[in-house]
């Protein structure tokens, strides 16, 4: 299992990295997080929801998620409380003491998808959430200790030097948790700058004080080009990019409740495209293409626009002829009306919307979870814009007929003129407003340069995101590029140097050792 001092300390990477190794080695393994509490989440095949991070590190094993690799999904509503989401459906929605209260519950569940999953797999690599040494939760935490040992893991605590103190953190951490420590088994530092003959006398002195040894120290990694597991990553005016602004600049609004913000990840890695995330409306309103995320609460994040008049921002963008994609509650956000008449969000009923798209949003009590495969209805809204004798026309009009993956996570159903795209849910997971059925529904609705849907993960079809880039780069008169950008090739490289920097820095020997392997 890894633990770590805190929140950020590297902890999801790491546990990715020693899933390829392992997997790299010919071993059948598996991740597994009891809990975790993120805004950035995924569709299993069977159509349950749980955290990005055990879906990264699920493809790190060279296996499908499931479920059971992270049973306690915790999404943040605000005021509302959490949505707490149980092997992979939704319970309920509670604030912080009713979940102490279920517990027992919870607890029950990351125990049965333990058990299952380590009965398919060799070897688990667990992960813990913050400290395990968090001395007011540690009657009610599931997550650290109370799983390790119900499993009988062996304990690796991370510490993130790069934040200062490490070792004020690695020893307060063995002190705080008491007889539990002895679990811990062994220290790695993560994300050091300097040089480590400099921190070695440092390594000595605590593997004096613990009597526990720093089995690895990781270099720090900038742009290291896999998905962030939550929004610490980002702040306000974030700029992104790998290649350095070449032509079209992609604003996405920095919403307070902003979700799955790795839907724009792919963008990255395009020759020509800088990625910001700014509320700034000078940075929307001189964008090439403006993009509303998906958020944990729809209504709350519209009036935040709306406060800081940032939906006035967006109406001059769309004006200016700017492209305007919305995606699930932006997606919302942009259409005429949002009603929630059993309070799902919020105590608003009813609240006007952005009203560039002509569709209206009700919120059930029902969440729509499934894998997708899409076909875009019409392509002519992109072929318009296009070069009659470019060679990358044939792709495009091609296009309607290649399915697009991704997948849907949300509450709210949309009616009005919708029909972008014609979709298959290839599961879901109890819910009477979209049961399962191999029959097509439609999808997004569009208006001019304006356009929304419901699917997460479109950006990672690499031929629809070029599209959407060259859609920008034809209205600035610029010459089209058929980029040769394979996002995933490109993630798939990222977990294998990450596995490498592991490997060549931490004793593999010593965790083998641990793990009987």
């Amino acid at each position: 299992m890894i633990q770590g001092t805190g929140s950020g300390a590297g902890k999801s990477l790491i546990a990715a990295a020693l899933c390829r190794i392992f997997r790299n080695m010919g071993i059948d393994v598996a991740p597994f997080k009891a809990q975790n509490m993120a805004l950035n989440s995924y569709i299993t095949a069977e159509g349950g929801e749980i955290g990005r991070a055990q879906a990264l590190q699920a493809e790190a094993a060279r296996i499908a998620p499931t479920s059971d690799m992270n049973p306690i999904l915790l999404k943040a509503s605000g005021d509302m409380g959490s949505q707490v989401i149980i092997q992979g459906k939704v319970h309920s929605t509670m604030k912080a003491q009713e979940y102490y209260s279920f517990k027992k519950n919870a607890w029950n569940a990351a125990k049965e998808s333990f058990d299952r999953l380590s009965q398919k797999y060799n070897l688990i690599i667990m992960e813990g959430a913050g400290s395990p040494a968090e001395i007011n939760l540690m009657d009610v935490d599931i997550v650290n200790m109370s799983i390790a040992k119900h499993a009988k893991a062996p304990v690796i605590l991370v510490g993130d030097i790069d934040k200062g103190g490490v070792f004020a953190s690695l020893y307060g951490t063995i002190k705080l948790l008491g007889r539990d420590s002895r679990h811990i088994k062994a220290f790695i530092i993560n994300k050091f700058r300097g040089d480590l003959e400099i921190l070695r006398p440092g390594l000595e002195m605590i593997k004096d004080k613990t009597g526990k040894p720093v089995i690895g120290v990781l270099p720090y990694i900038k742009d290291m080009g896999l998905p962030e597991e939550d929004g610490l990553a980002l702040c306000h005016g974030s700029r992104f990019t790998v290649h350095g602004s070449r032509g079209i600049k992609i604003v996405i609004v920095r919403l307070r409740y902003i979700s799955n913000f790795t839907d724009f990840d792919p963008f990255l890695y395009e020759p020509d495209v800088e990625l910001i995330y700014s509320n700034n409306p000078a940075d929307i309103e001189n964008a090439d293409i403006v993009i509303i995320p998906g958020t944990k609460n729809t209504v709350k994040d519209l009036l935040f626009l709306k406060d800081e008049r940032l939906d006035e921002s967006i109406k001059r963008a769309y004006s200016k002829g700017i492209q305007i994609i919305g995606m699930c509650g932006g997606y919302q956000m942009l259409g005429k009306k949002i009603y929630d008449p059993h309070e799902v969000e919020s105590n608003h009923k009813e609240i006007d919307g952005i009203g560039l798209l002509d569709i209206e949003t009700t919120f059930e009590k029902n969440k729509t979870t499934c894998q997708t495969e899409a076909e875009m209805v019409n392509s002519l809204w992109l072929i318009a814009h296009s070069n009659k004798n470019n060679p990358y026309n044939h792709e495009l009009s091609a296009m309607s007929y290649q399915p697009l993956k991704g997948y849907e996570i949300h509450m709210g159903v949309s009616k009005g003129d919708i029909g972008l795209f014609r979709i298959k849910r290839l599961s879901v997971l109890h819910s009477p407003i979209h049961p399962f059925t191999h029959s097509p529904v439609l999808d997004g609705s569009i208006n001019g340069n304006c356009w929304g849907t419901y699917i997460h993960g479109i950006f990672e079809n690499d031929l629809f995101r070029r599209t959407i880039i060259n859609h920008a780069r034809k209205r600035k008169n610029l010459s089209l590029i058929d980029s040769a950008v394979r996002y995933s090739e490109i993630k798939d490289r990222a977990i294998d140097n990450l596995a490498h920097i592991v490997r060549e820095n931490i004793d593999m020997d010593f965790i083998k050792g641990i793990t009987g392997i």
